[in-house]
């Protein structure tokens, strides 16, 4: 008997239950709406460009030679780069007399000019010895569609009143890397 009436509750219950979410569930309405929206994260691209493969090729140099080598350097990027900045180094070939220690980078003058308005502006006037692992700024603020930069090199084979026999037949492979450094990141880039 008390298993009769126990069943009896819980199936009153279970009733009364259904009959109210009935009731309500039928009351109960809303409005509803979404949009969507496609979002977009492309990384730029940061891309210096040069004219030419090679800036200077020349033989048969002697001490007190002046030569000059023209270039332009363009942003085909996407992205304005902060500075442009030069990498040096170079290998003596030895092919002469034994040089003692004595450096052909040494006796090269590197002046090296960037021209504004028709005006040649002198960036850095060094030696290939001091220009090694010594990097130099030479451009800043190159922004994205801007005019290609010009600039001139001019190298000189110093000629110091001193015996340079020692130069015969040596030459010297230049490498030049020009490295340029994105623009600083903006905390609210829009």
């Amino acid at each position: 008997m008390l298993l009769n009436i126990k069943k009896s509750l819980t199936v009153s219950f279970i009733t009364a239950a259904l009959g109210i979410s009935l009731v309500t569930g039928g009351t109960f309405a809303y409005f509803k709406d979404t949009e969507e929206t496609a979002n977009t994260f492309a990384a730029g691209l940061l891309d210096l460009g040069i004219n030419k493969e090679s800036i200077i090729k020349i033989e048969n140099i002697v001490p007190g030679d002046t030569i000059n080598g023209n270039f332009e350097l363009t942003n085909d990027g996407t992205v304005d780069m902060k500075e442009v900045i030069l990498n040096s180094s170079y290998e003596v070939i030895d092919k002469g007399e034994k040089n003692n220690g004595d450096d052909l980078g040494d006796h090269i003058l590197v002046e090296y000019l960037y021209h504004v308005n028709g005006k040649e502006n002198v960036v850095f006037k060094e030696t290939l010895a001091d220009l090694t692992d010594n990097p130099k700024t030479i451009l800043e603020d190159f922004t994205v569609k801007s005019n290609p930069k010009k600039f001139t090199v001019r190298f000189s084979f110093v000629e110091n009143d001193k015996n340079q026999n020692h130069f015969q037949q040596d030459s010297l492979k230049l490498k030049w890397e020009f490295e340029a450094i994105q623009r600083d990141g903006k905390p609210n880039f829009q």
